[in-house]
């Protein structure tokens, strides 16, 4: 039978759909063309191509914008938000309006094209997450920007539109009615229990077991009670902390861990699927936060939103996660 399932850090509702219950090699995907090597303008030798870097790790050295690099940040071409300008806040009637200042940014992540997240290596990882903090620590200086999303889209149902392996950052002038959401939800929690909301998730999950995927020293990761989707996917710090960029170096590594391990067990299972990941983090303006706590979102793209999902906001999810957690746990990577 069919149930519903409360989010307990947003309230948002999700529909476990057991009546289309899919196993995991029910799923197709399509496939759609993305531009490949030949006009690839993140390929090592094309660095032309690109804006000019605002970040690289090169374990040689080597000059800016020219091959040698390890990972590479630039400014995107085809930027959703810019740098330059002024808010320039205005009204129109009863209607608000700002300038598009921001940052949006690409983290090219391997100069080997045919590299996937997943297959990469936990320090090459690690080298990602640190690239990650270290932009959002340089753009936090700028006062106007208020929020950083960092998020990756894997495959053309995901939404990429160039496969060399890639992620991006958004940095925005307003915090997102979604993560605030999220915030309120926490903060509600930690009035009425005095506790942080995730780290009641983590212990909870910890102790049941039944949607814990794997475990390290530092992170947890679990299919949340009420998924949006089938196999989506949290990655939560054992530790509390609010912000991404606060967390040290040293922990970034098991984070890479968990990761590595996670998008390679969802590999395993769903045969490479499309996926976005998403870095959630208190805003930038904000203090450090004892009701937030910074997770990373794994959601493959394996189901399309419909009629009813937008009017109604429920999302129907064929797969428990409680079985999807222990799929991911059988599977050998």
């Amino acid at each position: 039978m069919p149930e519903l399932r409360k989010d307990p850090v947003t309230g948002r509702w999700v529909i476990i759909s057991t009546d289309r219950q899919k196993r995991p090699n029910d799923f197709r995907f399509d496939r759609a063309a993305t531009i490949g090597r030949d006009q690839c303008p993140f390929c090592p030798g094309r660095e032309s191509l690109t804006p000019p870097e605002v970040l690289s790790y090169r374990q040689h050295g080597g000059s800016a914008n020219t091959p040698g690099w390890d990972v590479r940040v630039v400014p995107n071409k085809f930027p959703a938000l810019q740098v330059e300008g002024t808010l320039d806040r205005e009204g129109e009637g009863i209607f608000d309006r700002m300038n598009g200042i921001g940052a949006h940014e690409v983290i090219v992540e391997t100069p080997d094209h045919g590299r996937t997240l997943a297959s990469m290596s936990e320090p090459e990882i690690e080298r990602i997450l640190s690239a990650y903090r270290d932009r959002m620590l340089d753009l936090k200086q700028d006062r106007r920007l208020r929020h950083i999303l960092i998020f990756k889209n894997h495959g053309a149902a995901a939404g990429t539109t160039l496969e060399h392996s890639h992620s991006q950052l958004i940095a925005l002038p307003i915090v997102p009615d979604f993560v605030r959401e999220e915030i309120e939800g926490a903060r509600r929690h930690h009035e009425h229990r005095e506790r942080c909301i995730f780290c009641d998730i983590v212990m909870q999950e910890r102790k049941e077991r039944s949607r814990l995927v794997l475990e390290n020293e530092e992170f947890v990761v679990f299919a949340p009670w009420a998924p949006r989707s089938p196999f989506e996917t949290w990655i939560v710090p054992k530790r509390h902390e609010s912000n991404f960029e606060a967390e040290p170096k040293e922990r970034l590594g098991y984070c890479a861990q968990a990761l590595r391990s996670t998008l390679k067990r969802l590999g395993a299972a769903l045969g490479d699927p499309p996926y976005n990941f998403i870095v959630h983090s208190n805003p930038l303006r904000d203090t450090p936060s004892l009701s937030y706590h910074w997770h990373i979102e794994v959601m493959p793209a394996l189901t399309h939103v419909a009629g009813f999902e937008w009017g109604s906001g429920f999302h129907i999810n064929p797969v428990p996660p409680e079985e999807a957690a222990e799929f991911l746990r059988l599977v050998i990577t």
